[in-house]
């Protein structure tokens, strides 16, 4: 087997990258989440008191959120580098819309039970969860990071 190429073995989500980060850059990550946290919690906040614009009949404010929140969650995962990079931002704007769609002791509610609240609360969760599944899916595609590729050579016909 001198001449056969090596195949990478397959990559499962158990192997996801564990090192530990340490110091400054643990810092400067853990601001990073905490920065798109509050970005969900501002759309959820904001998208809950505009959703209701529209053209005629067609909700164009909540599906412009909806879209939104999806690319939100997509290129924040991606640029974490880590499904949980999309998975923050869509916990922030669930917890904002979800709390702000609730009725008061009054009886009064933000996001009404119209076609464009409906858009905006079910095609905003469906938009994040496609968000944070691509963010998987892109994730899974990429081949395993080995720091040690290529700086020496393999021995042995087993390794």
């Amino acid at each position: 087997m001198a001449g056969a190429a090596l195949i990478p073995p397959p990559y499962s989500l158990l192997c996801v990258d564990s090192r530990r980060v340490r110091g400054a850059d643990a810092f400067t990550v853990g601001s990073a989440y905490a920065a798109l946290f509050l970005l969900g919690v501002m759309e959820g906040v904001i998208g809950c008191f505009q959703f209701s614009r529209s053209a005629g009949p067609v909700p164009v404010a909540a599906l412009a959120f909806c879209v939104a929140i999806f690319l939100t969650c997509l290129l924040a995962g991606w640029g974490m580098g880590s499904p949980l990079g999309g998975l923050v931002p869509a916990l922030g704007w669930f917890l904002a819309s979800f709390v702000l769609s609730l009725p008061t002791a009054a009886g009064s509610v933000i996001v009404t039970n119209t076609t464009a609240g409906k858009w905006y609360l079910y095609g905003g969760a469906v938009s994040a969860g496609v968000g944070i599944v691509l963010t998987f899916r892109g994730r899974m595609r990429r081949p395993p990071v080995r720091p040690d590729a290529g700086s020496r050579p393999r021995s042995g016909a087993g390794a």
